[in-house]
């Protein structure tokens, strides 16, 4: 498959990834074995190509996707795509329409794909123009709800959020309650998603303003409590509004006139009331919800039936456990929550963090390249299995976890900081040094990034330089123990003997730490105040777990000082 590979139309009327979809697919036809190992993000981008899929809608989710996970998709697809380029014989082009006019998912993944390609035998021929503009159907206001329920539950919410504005200029609530309020509750689904719950809440206003359908306004409740419990921006939230309006969907349930869905709507209204229970100190309060909603869940469901409903109630009892000080009990409750929905990675990423406390890392380890593999390509998951890399000394394991998880989420602050620290470890400092500067043209006063720099430019004689960055990191995070020790050893370097001590001064009072007080040590030596000096070495030598080259030195300069008395 070489030379000109055609062109697909990306235009966002033919959906999310469209025309990136169709190109996958063909490639995936082309290297079978290749497309296996991408599988999850491939049948996520392009469900035609999973031949066991059924319409995402239909499987009635119960939490849905966090919308940062088409980035992670977009990232999966790109080193597909990238691998099987690397096999062509000769350069090819493959050339998408309509690129401006594509949905957010198509743009996100052409982004990753020119990020990943570099200098690569295919090249992409991003066209604003092409083909004929796309002339919109008709659809009914069924069809727009069914494409608006599998946007919602694949997770494409910027589509979702059109599809639902497109129906709701169809119907009126008067004309057509039913597909009205559908459109109305998936866009302010979808708006929550992206961060926009303020304007998701005053859609659940008009819908109580618009009807007093007891199964409308109880949805509504339920929704606006869990807009004022967990999406509203921080500032907004508001625990005593969240349970004023739980409240209300509970009124509402308990006049339901079917008993089997009086209790799951009853049970599963109760979680919010279980989930503020324990954010407010309560956790056996939570902890009584929780077993009470599991046996009256039990009690109407047949084996078998809605096993999804029952993890997630088991899970949240497991996070409640945590809170009581049991994470034996919350690790039972996780493995029983695995064995019934194995395919969520949400549940193995909470396990191995459990696993990792325990101290088993190889277990934790397991579970984290599990939640990679189902996730996909999760970052929090390749950075924590990346930290129980590089505690087990396996640097090279840990780096590669740490530059992963840098090519999904250029963003994520922790790995940069990690990547840098362990490069410096290694002595690479050309590679810290780059992926600092990459850091902080990102985060320009983060505090950790800025004492590494400072540290590398010190390393490399650059002192002013260095006692510049410093200072920022201290001004960002004057409790930054290794940018006060740092600071004084630049200090001390450029002859301020006065100044480095201060600065000792400043991490000693902040640390118990052997390592400032050695070096508060050597500088007071330096001004002739020896028995202090002694103090400190005396001190240092003292504390637990001192490495031997330490202790060694620290006896030597002991020594040393008790001679000059």
């Amino acid at each position: 498959m070489t030379g000109d590979l055609g062109g697909y139309d990306c235009h966002r009327d033919h959906g999310p990834y469209a025309g990136v979809a169709a190109f996958l697919g063909r490639i995936a036809a082309d290297r079978p074995r290749l497309a296996a190992r991408h599988r999850v993000e491939l049948y996520a981008i392009a469900p035609r190509l999973d031949p066991g899929a059924r319409r995402a809608a239909e499987e009635e989710p119960i939490r849905f996707h966090p919308a940062r996970r088409t980035a992670y998709l977009a990232y999966g697809a790109a080193e597909f795509v990238a691998a099987w380029a690397g096999s062509l014989r000769r350069p090819a082009t493959v050339r998408f329409e309509h690129v401006n006019a594509a949905d957010e998912t198509t743009r996100e993944l052409l982004d990753a794909l020119a990020r990943r390609l570099g200098p690569s035998p295919l090249q992409l021929d991003l066209c604003d123009g092409g083909s004929p503009e796309p002339t919109a159907a008709d659809p009914t206001p069924e069809a727009i709800r069914i494409a608006l329920g599998d946007s919602l539950a694949r997770g494409f919410y910027h589509h979702a959020a059109r599809t639902a504005r497109r129906g709701r200029a169809a119907v009126t609530p008067d004309g057509d309650l039913r597909n009205w309020w559908a459109f109305t509750t998936g866009l302010a689904t979808a708006l929550a998603a992206l961060d926009r719950a303020t304007e998701a809440l005053d859609l659940y206003h008009e819908a109580r303003a618009a009807t007093d359908d007891p199964k409308i306004t109880m949805s509504a409740a339920y929704a606006t409590a869990m807009l004022y419990a967990r999406h509203l921006p921080a500032a907004d939230q508001d625990p005593a509004r969240a349970r004023h309006w739980l409240e209300r969907a509970l009124h509402l349930a308990a006049g339901l006139d079917d008993p089997r869905q009086r209790i799951l709507s009853t049970v599963f209204y109760e979680q919010g009331l279980a989930l503020l229970d324990s954010r407010a100190g309560e956790p056996a309060r939570a902890l009584r919800l929780i077993d009470d909603g599991l046996a009256r869940l039990s009690a109407v469901l047949a084996p078998g039936e809605r096993p999804q409903d029952l993890a997630r109630l088991r899970h949240n009892r497991a996070q409640v456990h945590l809170a009581l000080g049991d994470p034996a009990q919350a690790l039972a409750d996780l493995d029983t929550v695995i064995a019934h929905d194995p395919d969520n990675c949400e549940y193995y990423v909470d396990r191995a963090a459990l696993h990792r406390a325990a101290g088993r890392s190889s277990a934790a380890i397991r579970d984290y390249g599990t939640a990679i593999r189902l996730g996909p390509h999760l970052p929090e998951a390749y950075y924590n299995r990346a930290v129980l890399h590089q505690e087990r000394g396996r640097m090279e394991r840990a780096r590669a976890d740490l530059d992963r998880v840098l090519a999904i989420d250029p963003g994520h602050l922790d790995a940069r900081i990690a990547l840098v620290n362990l490069q410096v470890a290694r002595g690479a400092l050309d590679a810290a040094e780059a992926s600092a500067r990459a850091g902080l043209a990102l985060a320009p006063q983060e505090p950790a990034l800025l004492c590494t720099l400072g540290l590398i430019r010190s390393e490399r004689g650059s002192l002013a330089e260095a006692d510049e960055l410093l200072t920022r990191a201290l001004a960002g995070e004057p409790g930054l123990v290794e940018a006060w020790t740092n600071r004084a050893a630049v200090r001390f370097d450029r002859g301020d003997v006065a100044a480095a001590v201060a600065d000792l001064d400043r991490a000693v009072a902040l640390s118990a730490a052997p390592v400032p007080r050695y070096n508060r040590g050597t500088a007071l030596m330096r001004l002739g105040r020896w028995d202090e000096a002694a103090r400190d070495f005396t001190e240092a030598l003292a504390q637990p777990g001192l490495d031997r080259a330490l202790r060694r030195d620290l006896r030597a300069e002991l020594a040393r000082c008790r001679r000059q008395k």
